[in-house]
């Protein structure tokens, strides 16, 4: 019996290969996140404004309190903390993803989709490196908001993070689709305005939707339809220790949505990356 030489099957990845393959994503996230420290400043510099800038006037113009998830009354500053943690969390969910199309036009991308490991574990690892990032400017916005005197529960805190951990899951998956499907630099920068501005402003993250539910039925409805809406409700409730079942479904269900179409759009046979001639690189 002769023997037929060539090479065999490829062995498989060991756990050691993906926890590596994880630390060395996250790990360059990381040191262009504190190599940039212009963008942790920008982070906090626009919930700031509201925060110090806004809410002082908008009071004015709004009720003395707004009911907080636990029946208390709360100011109106203390309302819209989880709004901007929330716009802390989709700036850096769409920064992350122009990451991605920065590295794509470098060609940098092209080496990372190219590693034997699972593209659809690639982009997780490149997803929970966005939203560890994002965790360190809400912890420091927070921190801010608490020397400011705007303290929820002490629990709240803990019980934020899972909440905080979905809702970045949400919105980073968001961004990578998002950065599936634009090619170059130029437009997606046009297109995150496009995203954000109306994500943010048809929401709960300023306003209580019982005044739209009056004023317009129809703006009602297109906050209600808004996931980002529920990312702030299930943080809202989140800082006082309660979970919103509606926020949660909803924010789980489009994390999981974006995240296979994110996926669909980076496989070079069947997604975008077909359609636009070859993959990303």
């Amino acid at each position: 019996m002769t023997a037929t030489l060539g090479p065999g099957p490829e062995a498989p990845l060991g756990a050691a290969a993906y926890l590596r393959c994880l630390r060395g994503i996250v790990w360059r996230e990381a040191l262009r996140f504190l190599h940039q420290r212009e963008r942790f400043v920008a982070a906090l510099v626009r919930p700031l404004v509201w925060l110090f800038v806004f809410a002082a006037g908008l009071r004015a113009l709004l009720e003395a309190s707004i009911p907080a998830p636990d029946g208390s009354a709360a100011p109106y500053e203390v309302y819209i903390v989880p709004g901007l943690v929330g716009m802390i969390q989709l700036f850096n969910g769409m920064q992350s993803s122009l990451s991605m199309v920065y590295d794509r036009e470098m060609g940098s991308m092209r080496t990372l989709l190219l590693s034997p490991l699972p593209r659809w574990y690639l982009l997780a690892c490149k997803l929970l490196a966005g939203v560890a990032v994002s965790l360190l400017q809400v912890a420091a916005f927070l921190a801010i908001a608490w020397l400011w005197g705007i303290r929820p529960p002490p629990w709240g805190y803990l019980a934020a993070l899972p909440a905080l951990l979905l809702s970045g899951l949400m919105l980073g998956a968001l961004g990578l689709l998002l950065s599936s499907v634009v090619r170059q630099l130029e437009n997606f920068a046009g297109i995150m305005n496009f995203v954000i501005f109306p994500l943010f402003f048809a929401s709960s993250a300023l306003y209580p939707l019982s005044r739209f539910q009056e004023t317009s039925p129809l703006l009602h409805a297109i906050c209600q339809a808004n996931p980002f809406t529920h990312a702030v409700e299930l943080i809202r409730f989140a800082l006082y220790g309660r979970v919103e079942p509606t926020a949660l479904a909803v924010v789980a269900g489009c994390a999981l949505l974006f995240m296979a179409l994110a996926v669909y759009g980076y496989d070079p046979a069947r997604g975008m990356m077909a359609r636009r001639g070859g993959p990303a690189g």
